[in-house]
This record gives structure tokens, sequence and C-alpha cells, in this order.
């Protein structure tokens, strides 16, 4: 699971109570990377990368943008795709990759902190509230582990409001 990767880095923060959504089907259109443990600081050079993009790709559904993460194959890196919601695969730049995601129930987290501060609460939840909660997260090789999900409320200049973590669990 992608938890396995993330706990060198991280520290736990007791995360605020959940609320339960069935989410829809997905079609995420981004920039995707694969980071080995100690390489996800990186991550915001991907998002410096990506946010020219926002408003100008094909298809694009609204502003609200999303950070997926799968565990990589490997069993301890983990996958990153930037992106935001798109109608279809066409006309996307050639370094995009389209992910499309079933639809499922998610356990949904406010962030309320600065988004440096994210990694504790995605540390929170799979090592503190996910082995409470007797709930089993849903994520394998095709379901993320988890979805970042910054609303038009975010804003990247202070790097505050609008942010949620979605846990997708498995029924």
């Amino acid at each position: 699971m992608a938890q396995a990767g993330m706990k060198a880095e991280t520290t736990e923060a007791q995360p605020e109570t959940p609320r339960f959504v069935d989410g829809k089907a997905l079609l995420i259109a981004g920039l995707r990377r694969i980071y080995a443990p100690g390489e996800m600081n990186q991550m915001a050079a991907q998002w410096r990368s990506f946010v020219p993009h926002i408003g100008k790709i094909p298809g694009q559904i609204g502003r609200t943008t999303y950070g997926v993460c799968w565990q990589a194959s490997d069993g301890v890196s983990l996958e990153y795709l930037s992106g935001v919601e798109v109608s279809g695969f066409a006309g996307m730049p050639g370094d995009f990759t389209v992910v499309s995601l079933e639809p499922m129930r998610y356990a949904v987290f406010p962030h309320r902190d600065h988004m440096s501060k994210l990694s504790k609460t995605i540390g929170g939840i799979f090592y503190k509230w996910l082995p409470e909660s007797g709930c089993v997260a849903g994520g394998d090789a095709e379901t993320p582990a988890f979805l970042e999900r910054y609303n038009e409320e975010f804003d990247p200049r202070t790097g505050m409001g609008g942010m949620e973590v979605w846990i997708p669990l498995k029924s």
C-alpha cells in the first residue's frame, strides 16, 4: 500500500472525522511521475509544471484539481498524478496521462492547515484513523491509495483553503 512508502517521511496528525461519499466515475488528466522514498518533496515541481495547463486542457471540467496517488510496482515508491477532471481522452498534450477511476465509496477528510502539512494529515488517516475505524482502504494497482482534492477555494499563493483527502474504501 502507498502508506508504506509514506511512513518514513511523515508524522501523523489526528485527522478530523470524515464524511462518507459515494463518488462518481472520474477521468483525470495530467502529469504523472514516480517518486522513490526521499523524493516526495519533488512533487511541488510537478505541480509547477502542471499549473500553466489548467484551464487550457481539452475537455476540462471545472477548476478542481487532483493529486492522485498509487503504490508503484516496486512496492516502495509512489506514483503521483497532478491533474483535473476531463470529459474524454482526445487532444491531450503528449506528456499527459489520463486515468479512469471507477465509482467508489470514499472517506473524505478536510485539511485546514497549510498544504505543507498535508502529509501529516495523510499519515494520521492511514496510521491512526484507518486502523481504528473498521474500514479497509481500497488502494491497489488500479485503485489509487488516495486522492488530494483542491477545490476553487484553494489558493496556491498562500497554500491554504479548499483541501480534502479522499480515501477509497473497499465495500
